[in-house]
């Protein structure tokens, strides 16, 4: 297995990344940050990581506001 050392996100899995959020911000504010329905409307872990996993956009938001509220370089 290949190491990335330079990598922030390596071994963080998707789950662990939108449960975090969730707790950190809560569903209202954590919609407010990045502007899709699956945090928006009815939101769940599951329904929004169906999303996120075939939605490489809104993903790469989700990782970037991982990465500036608890990611210190």
């Amino acid at each position: 297995m290949e190491s990335q050392p330079n990598n922030p996100l390596h071994g963080v899995k998707l789950a662990d990344m939108v449960e975090k959020l969730v707790d950190h911000y809560g569903w209202h504010d954590l919609g407010g940050h990045i502007r899709i329905n699956a945090f928006n409307t009815n939101p769940t872990v599951k329904s929004s990581l169906k999303f996120l996993r075939r939605t490489p956009w809104a993903r790469e938001k989700v990782e970037q506001l991982y990465l500036d509220t608890f990611h210190e370089d």
